[in-house]
């Protein structure tokens, strides 16, 4: 699979089932943004990822997937996160709160308060977020030809 071999992987939350599922979304369509915390990038020294942006979606096992063209990319305060974001995320939310909720769980679970370094990592109204939306790229637009 060439068309891979120079884009980075996009990795959808820890590698397991939820990874899988969100994956899965994402194949079906149901899936077109996700929200990661700004920390995340600058503790691990990562530039913010810009629309046009492509890589590679990756499941579990690290197989590459399908392409992703990113479109769109917000930081704001996490109580500024919308409805249409929310619903975009393609895992059956029906409203904001119910958004966060499942996202406050995910950012205040044990597993990513270890990669963040911080037992007690909590996440607040102002605490900034990265969303992204992100388009899948058809098999033969993968490699950035002719872009």
């Amino acid at each position: 699979m060439a068309i891979y071999d120079d884009l980075p992987p996009y990795l959808l939350g820890f590698p397991g089932e939820l990874r899988d599922q969100l994956v899965a979304a994402v194949l079906s369509g149901a899936k077109t943004t996700t929200t990661g915390l700004l920390e995340e990038y600058e503790r691990e020294g990562e530039p913010l990822p810009e629309p046009g942006d492509r890589a590679v979606l990756v499941d579990s096992a690290e197989r590459p997937l399908a392409v992703l063209e990113l479109t769109e990319v917000r930081v704001l305060r996490l109580a500024e996160v919308d409805l249409r974001h929310a619903l975009d995320e393609g895992e059956g939310y029906a409203s904001v709160a119910e958004w966060r909720t499942s996202h406050e769980g995910f950012w205040h679970s044990p597993v990513l308060r270890a990669a963040m370094g911080d037992p007690h990592f909590t996440v607040g109204d102002d605490t900034l977020v990265v969303t992204e939306r992100f388009r899948l790229l058809p098999e033969d637009d993968g490699d950035g030809a002719g872009a």
